[in-house]
């Protein structure tokens, strides 16, 4: 079997502080509030965006 090495970035944000992916992505850190993070999204109309939650739910089971 062949094994694709995955990387993380882990960053630090303060609340208006943003992250560019690529050219079309930008994910802003919106409020803080005790353990909860409210983060925007803004992406061109052709990249979809879903909460890892629900994109879990449309993959079949036992789908990695």
């Amino acid at each position: 079997a062949i094994f694709e090495r995955i990387y993380m970035l882990v960053l630090s944000r303060k609340i208006q502080e943003e992250v560019l992916i690529g050219a079309n992505i930008v994910v802003r850190v919106i409020k803080i509030h005790g353990n909860r993070v409210s983060l925007g999204v803004t992406a061109d109309g052709k990249t979809r965006v879903l909460r890892g939650e629900l994109a879990e739910r449309g993959k079949p089971k036992g789908a990695a």
